[in-house]
């Protein structure tokens, strides 16, 4: 595929006064052209301008030139130039989708479609309003204390301190001989004031069958371990934190007793280091619920 770049001038006024200037400025493009809107916003964000009044950009020509800049999909480049990566760490909500055998799938639907939509605007204008039907306990989601204890905070509760930007490690046990996960597999890590995900190999099971019987999961020993060692929030990939072939549930009383979030149905945690990155797991808040689905992921670097 043939690379292409713009070369243009611009003019930047200030609403407060004053202006810069740039001649003969390069830019890589995907495509053939790009629109002038486009490019004032990236000088914008580029040079890290505020209170913009007005951008020109003067004598657009795209020419055939190799780019100069790499593909940054996913990547992030900060101001200490250090390059980082995010790693989502959730399965995708679909319409139907089955999560936990025996709770109902979600229905995706329009609420206000684009073409209802048309009869309410100006020619031209249309918009969709989205409608979800489901449970709380549906693709990746977090556990509150609110979920196994009435008493409990809810995810309105939330500290968003205990699953925004924690530092995380994985502690992995593929190929473990038991499904149980003992306190042992933790013993050799660092978990205090971490997001501590277990990367167990179950989600390529998830969307079949097999994903709901014989999972992995931690024993009570594991979560009394975890709790204390300080761990922050605890995720990971497999069908229940918990062995459900009974009805009791000690991880999830000991680590929601002690106000540590659980975050289930994970996914790639195999393209995580150990440790190196912090990790977010965020709710909507909302009262007087304790689970909900989540946009898990990784920050690397």
């Amino acid at each position: 595929m043939t690379e292409k770049r713009v070369r243009f001038d611009f003019e930047v006024e200030f609403s407060n006064g004053g202006g810069v200037q740039g001649q003969d400025f390069r830019l890589d493009i995907d495509g053939d052209d790009i629109e002038d809107a486009e490019l004032a916003a990236y000088i914008i964000k580029d040079l890290r301008l505020l209170m913009v009044g007005r951008v020109n950009i003067l004598n657009k020509t795209v020419i055939v030139e190799r780019h100069k800049r790499a593909a940054s999909a996913g990547i992030e480049t900060p101001l200490d130039g250090q390059v980082r990566r995010y790693v989502d760490l959730s399965h995708t909500i679909r319409d139907g989708m089955i999560t936990y055998k025996g709770l109902p799938a979600p229905h995706i639907c329009d609420h206000l479609s684009r073409e209802a939509s048309r009869g309410l605007y100006a020619p031209g204008t249309e918009f969709q309003i989205g409608r979800i039907d489901m449970v709380s306990n549906t693709g990746t989601y977090i556990d509150v204390p609110f979920h196994r204890f009435a008493d409990g905070h809810d995810l309105d509760g939330l500290p968003l301190e205990r699953v925004s930007h924690v530092p995380g490690v994985v502690v992995r046990t593929l190929g473990a001989a038991e499904r149980a996960i003992d306190w042992t597999a933790f013993a050799a890590t660092e978990v205090r004031g971490r997001a501590v995900l277990i990367n167990t190999g179950w989600d390529r099971h998830f969307g079949t069958d097999a994903y709901f019987e014989g999972h992995p999961f931690l024993t009570e020993a594991a979560a009394e371990w975890l709790k204390a060692h300080g761990a922050t929030v605890v995720g990971i990939d497999s069908f229940n934190i918990d062995d459900v072939s009974g009805g009791t549930r000690p991880v999830h009383t000991v680590l929601l007793g002690a106000g540590i979030p659980i975050v289930e149905h994970m996914t790639r945690l195999d393209a995580l280091p150990n440790e190196g990155f912090v990790f977010t797991a965020a709710p909507p808040r909302i009262a007087g619920m304790g689970t909900f689905p989540v946009r898990a992921h990784a920050l690397l670097g």
